[in-house]
């Protein structure tokens, strides 16, 4: 059982970086691949506030603060400037702009990874099972923030400018949207989820380091195309799918090892059997 609730909890994490790709791709068509070094700069910004003021929850505002200020910078300096060009473009671009983060926070910390402690690493007793307090609150939390966000999308008036813009940008430019502007609210929501994503995951593995974003970042990608990439509840269940496999197989040793094979292995023979993913919907291009 507590393997279950370990896995749902990786899984929450996963599918929070997760949605910050799909909800990028969805709207502007393009895959953000420095999307898991927004994870490590808030990681930093975390570690910077703590070693200044010693506030944990001061921290974890700061770190939120930074990463959706450096979303919507990266889209308009790095992003906005390529609209129109090929997706070849584009993908060099961003990782161009993943090494230079991941180069920025090595001059300024150093490669060394640097101890980070956010919570005690205390055990709860719920029903019999001994579960870690960081994963409960990483579990809970996660939890009330896709169900937010889930509400903000189909309920709101910017939730609902997003989800037009997703589906035809050239419609949705007619009809008055201001779809620069909705590209800029979905980096700034995708670069604070995944300021929240650096809590949980600094939970779980108290220390950083430059790289620190690169294999959640890839894990919850596959996530993201598993669930359906530009679908948010195929980045949800995807994300959740991918933590509790990873778990569960690390839990048995005899295939403990082959666990990150496993998992790529997952993606191949879902994209098989249905290359949209799980709940990803097939789209035909305007031309």
């Amino acid at each position: 059982m507590s393997t279950i609730i370990d896995g749902l909890s990786l899984g929450s994490i996963y599918a929070l970086i997760a949605l910050g790709y799909t909800m990028v791709y969805g709207i502007a068509k393009m895959l953000n691949f420095a999307h898991g070094d927004i994870i490590m700069v808030g990681a930093y910004a975390i570690l910077t506030t703590i070693m200044a003021f010693g506030n944990v929850p001061l921290a974890i505002l700061v770190s939120v603060i930074v990463c959706t200020v450096l979303g919507i910078l990266t889209e308009k300096a790095a992003y906005k400037p390529l609209r129109g060009a090929s997706p070849l473009a584009v993908l060099i671009t961003a990782i161009g702009v993943s090494y230079l983060l991941q180069s920025i926070a090595q001059i300024i910390y150093g490669a060394q990874s640097k101890p980070v402690t956010i919570a005690e690493p205390k055990r709860i007793n719920i029903l019999g099972v001994e579960v870690s307090r960081a994963t409960l609150i990483t579990l809970l939390v996660g939890a009330v923030i896709m169900i937010a966000l889930n509400v903000f999308i189909n309920r709101t008036k910017v939730g609902r400018a997003m989800l037009a813009v997703s589906e035809d940008r050239g419609a949705a430019q007619l009809m008055g949207i201001n779809v620069n502007a909705i590209i800029s609210i979905t980096f700034a929501i995708g670069s604070a989820l995944a300021a929240f994503a650096s809590v949980f995951y600094l939970m779980q593995i108290p220390s950083v380091n430059p790289t620190l974003g690169a294999m959640p970042g890839i894990k919850a990608f596959t996530a993201a195309v598993i669930g359906g990439i530009g679908s948010i509840p195929g980045a949800m269940v995807g994300g959740v799918l991918l933590g509790l496999i990873e778990k569960i197989a690390q839990s048995i040793p005899a295939i403990e090892q082959y666990t990150t094979a496993i998992e790529f292995g997952l993606l191949i023979v879902i994209l098989l059997v249905k290359p949209t993913g799980i709940l990803g919907k097939q789209r035909n291009e305007k031309v």
